[in-house]
């Protein structure tokens, strides 16, 4: 039975014990120390007690992230090497098993290194040849195989460990991110929405105490509108909150010329061209908001124009007032980034499309704002692609 990516990513990678138990393969020529005959068994117990010992500094240095970088590894490795080969060639035997032992660790310090294969065939190819002169062709190939094998092996399984580690670390970034944005999208669309809501409601509550002791039934009309608006912001509110909310341009440029004319600003609007994709009318319709909240807390004017013209490529949106000009545009309000026209403007650059604003000759202030007909919504396709990772950690 295979095991599936969730089983695959629980496994923990194995540890600097894991390799030693390999040391038990020695143990025949520990024993063969005692035997009689053994030329200067002493020498071969020192080389033994040294083999294990470069083994063991080897292995914990490659599996230690902090001196796997420098060249404690490669010493150890170079000497476990000394020994190996000192070993097999003055005793052959079970001391060549050396090599498989010598294999494995470069397959701990040199994973991921181009020079891993050349270095493990160089020491295969070497027990080979040793173990042809001294003991025979079936154990010069067996030697070679199983020296190759293991270094090629652990090599292979600290990669998938490392790499499984990385993808972990990936994807909790990724979830951490799609968060930031959720979050930032959030804020840009209770922004929005609820600084021209609350303007609106400012001016028309302005409209209701003036009209009121001269002309009830207006005063009550604008008292509904209140009533109207308030509502209307509770549904986008909600809206905004789930993420599905889609303005329409023409309801955008309605509300406007109502807030423009019950703050007392003529408002003369115009639209022409093409239907526009709902993305399109969404990031054109909050630049519309924004615009028309601005002129009307800002600007001083009694004079709007909003005149919105689609291409065949591009469509164009221009707000301009006759107010205070450059004292009109609440730039203060944007330098903390993401609200205002400063997130229009970054959400409008990533659409494709550029929004650009100053004063209109001596007196007014002037918004431009161009998209592509057919356009994204930014915050959406973030949405649409990392969906999976905000619900997770919504969840959590």
């Amino acid at each position: 039975m295979y095991a599936t990516a969730a089983e695959i990513e629980r496994l923990k990678p194995p540890g600097r014990r894991a390799f030693l138990p390999w040391l038990f393969m020695l143990t025949p020529d520990a024993r063969h120390l005692f035997d009689r005959g053994t030329p200067l068994p002493w020498l071969g117990a020192l080389g033994l007690a040294a083999f294990v010992g470069a083994y063991v500094a080897a292995v914990h240095a490659g599996l230690d992230p902090r001196r796997r970088a420098t060249r404690t590894p490669l010493l150890a490795l170079a000497g476990l090497a000394a020994v190996a080969f000192a070993l097999g060639i003055g005793y052959a035997g079970n001391w060549l098993l050396c090599f498989p032992l010598l294999s494995l660790a470069t397959g701990i310090v040199l994973r991921g290194h181009r020079r891993l294969g050349p270095v493990i065939l160089v020491f295969a190819c070497s027990a080979g040849v040793i173990a042809s002169m001294r003991g025979g062709p079936s154990d010069s190939f067996t030697i070679g195989y199983g020296t190759v094998l293991s270094g090629l092996v652990t090599a292979a399984i600290l990669s998938l460990f490392e790499t499984v580690a990385q993808l972990r670390a990936t994807r909790q970034e990724l979830a951490r991110t799609a968060v930031e944005k959720e979050r930032l999208r959030f804020s840009r669309d209770l922004h929005d929405l609820l600084g021209h809501t609350l303007s609106v409601v400012v001016v028309k509550a302005e409209a209701v105490r003036r009209l009121a002791p001269r002309d009830l039934e207006a005063a009550l009309g604008q008292a509904a509108d209140i009533e109207a608006v308030g509502r209307q912001a509770l549904t986008e509110i909600r809206e905004a909150v789930t993420g599905y909310r889609e303005g329409s341009l023409d309801t955008e440029l309605d509300r406007a010329r109502s807030a423009l004319d019950a703050s007392g600003i003529e408002a003369d609007v115009h639209r022409s061209g093409p239907p526009l994709s709902p993305q399109a009318e969404a990031l054109l319709g909050w630049v519309v908001r924004e615009g028309v909240t601005n002129v009307v807390r800002h600007s001083g004017a009694d004079r709007c124009e909003i005149d919105v013209r689609g291409g065949i490529d591009r469509v164009r949106l221009v707000i301009t007032d006759n107010g205070h000009g450059v004292g009109s545009r609440p730039a203060e309000k944007d330098d903390s980034g993401g609200t205002g026209l400063k997130g229009l403007a970054e959400r409008l650059a990533v659409a494709g499309g550029s929004l650009e604003s100053g004063p209109d000759g001596r007196r007014g202030f002037r918004l431009v704002a161009e998209l592509p007909v057919d356009t994204e919504d930014p915050m959406e396709t973030t949405e649409a692609g990392q969906g999976a990772h905000i619900e997770g950690v919504r969840t959590a």
